[in-house]
């Protein structure tokens, strides 16, 4: 075999660049917003936590609409450029809001606008660089898996870089040096979409040298001008805002139209006479694993809400010649990603070599579990501890790697499962139910978050009290750790009807 047929193609590290500068713009705004929100706008934590929800929530809903479009009227390279472009608008409104704090009169709407076009612009660039990576492609290419794998960690690099840059620059202990964060996001943005336009036409190119990612040919061409597009955009940012407004100061609608979409998709698909009994069968495995996934990413994604008030208030930061800044952090899980993830693989290839490799419901289970035992580690550290004492970073730290352990039996996992056993006329709307199941457990999180106790107030959540942070932990450990058992059980059950 000629070296040449075992190397990527260069469109990969396009792809590559271009979702690295996207992400260090989406986690290090992350690492930042609820201090932001509690450190210069002094919201309380219930509020932030109810914003950093419902702003998460529909990060993950509104690539559905973004695929949609992409896949009828504008094409993947159109789609990412016109996203990003509105991605980065959102950071320069976040970064005035940043710099006019002080006045809520001029802060408050320019907040929700940046936040209304972090959304919009999502939607329509996350589902559709992903799906360029396997165009590059031929069908049934070796290289394709090992492709996502080197996209992978671009995406990680990005995650791991956006926190640590962003907070060395906004999470400085000055509340006006916030904007700083939002506009090296911003930047980080604008170099993205540079990237993307740059490359496209050369690199984005299948193995017959044809441009991949182009729109339809039927589209109308209006719909495609980049002026256009972006108004377009633009509108559905406003709509967002409205949306956010909505959800978080008049009626908390999210969780209903989250369930209304899983609902009607599941009518859908089991309405479909097409579809034989094994098929429908095999689409009930995948509805239900997305069940469980909510428990894991409601619990997993306390790391933008309440591990960061942890970290800011009752982590001992200070190494003497220097204070780990709060957002640092979040940088903890990219980095044991491209760390661990080899380690992961190895372990499941050499149990596939003996034949006792676990099933998929079985592995994600081991991720509820992973999740439970991460939060009971800080339980523990935090037990008998009195208020206003700080504990040290390995509790936090020893957290982050246990759940990133948890994420790698889960997360890829899953993903893995959904191209597997989705029938192919249904492929795009059963992923659909991943990132909504998604969506549902980040809106889910801000809840949880906002049971964070503080100054002794007692919160409360289905009956279960929390008076203290060993509480608070211990409320994940339980819910993860039933979630994690009752699959356990199920995942002989499931492995049966996933190989019918």
């Amino acid at each position: 075999m000629s070296t040449n047929a075992l190397k990527h193609p260069k469109g990969l590290y396009v792809l590559f660049a271009t979702e690295m500068w996207e992400r260090f713009n989406y986690y290090g705004m992350r690492a930042i917003l609820v201090l932001f929100l509690t450190k210069a706008l002094l919201f309380d934590k219930v509020f932030a936590s109810q914003v950093y929800g419902s702003y998460t929530g529909l990060v993950y809903l509104t690539p559905l609409l973004g695929g949609y479009i992409a896949d009828r009227y504008w094409g993947n390279n159109r789609s990412i450029i016109a996203g990003g472009l509105v991605m980065a608008i959102g950071e320069f409104f976040l970064f005035f809001c940043g710099h006019f704090y002080e006045s809520a009169a001029i802060a408050t709407p320019l907040f929700y606008t940046g936040l209304g076009c972090m959304i919009a612009g999502n939607g329509f660039f996350k589902p559709n660089i992903s799906s360029m990576v396997g165009q590059l492609y031929a069908k049934g290419d070796s290289k394709t898996d090992a492709a996502y794998t080197i996209f992978y960690m671009g995406i990680n690099t990005g995650g791991a870089l956006g926190p640590i840059i962003c907070g060395a620059l906004g999470d400085t202990g000055k509340d006006g040096d916030f904007k700083w964060a939002f506009l090296a996001g911003g930047v980080a943005m604008l170099l993205s979409v540079i990237t993307q336009m740059v490359f496209q036409k050369k690199y984005l190119v299948n193995p017959q040298g044809e441009q991949i990612g182009l729109a339809p040919k039927n589209a109308p061409k209006f719909f495609q001008k980049m002026p256009v597009m972006v108004g377009f955009l633009f509108l559905i940012s406003l709509v967002t805002i409205a949306l956010v407004y909505i959800d978080i100061m008049v009626v908390s609608y999210l969780f209903w139209l989250l369930l209304a979409c899983i609902l009607f998709i599941a009518f859908i698909i089991f309405s479909d006479k097409s579809l034989d009994a094994i098929q429908k069968k095999k689409v009930a495995v995948l509805f239900t694993v997305s069940f469980f996934v909510i428990f894991f990413w409601s619990a997993f994604e306390q790391a933008g809400a309440s591990l960061t008030y942890f970290a800011s208030e009752n982590t001992q930061r200070n190494l003497g010649f220097f204070e780990v800044p709060t957002s640092f952090f979040q940088s903890l899980n990219s980095i044991f990603v491209v760390t661990l993830a080899p380690l992961v693989a190895w372990v499941w290839i050499k149990l596939g070599k003996r034949n006792i490799e676990p099933s998929s419901p079985f592995k994600m289970a081991m991720g509820l579990l992973l999740l439970a035992l991460g939060y009971f580690w800080i339980a523990t550290g935090v037990n008998g501890v009195g208020a206003g004492v700080k504990v040290s970073m390995i509790w936090l730290i020893g957290m982050y790697m246990m759940h990133t352990f948890g994420e790698l039996c889960l997360s890829p996992i899953g993903l893995s499962l959904f191209n597997k056993l989705a029938p192919v006329k249904f492929a795009s709307l059963l992923m659909a139910v991943w990132f909504t199941a998604n969506a549902f457990a980040n809106k889910l999180a801000g809840v949880f978050s906002a049971l964070y106790p503080e100054n002794g107030k007692i919160t409360s959540f289905a009956g279960y009290q929390i008076s203290n942070l060993h509480e608070f932990f211990m409320f994940f450990v339980f819910m993860a750790g039933i979630a994690s058992i009752i699959l356990f059980f199920l995942s002989s059950k499931l492995k049966n009807l996933m190989q019918q």
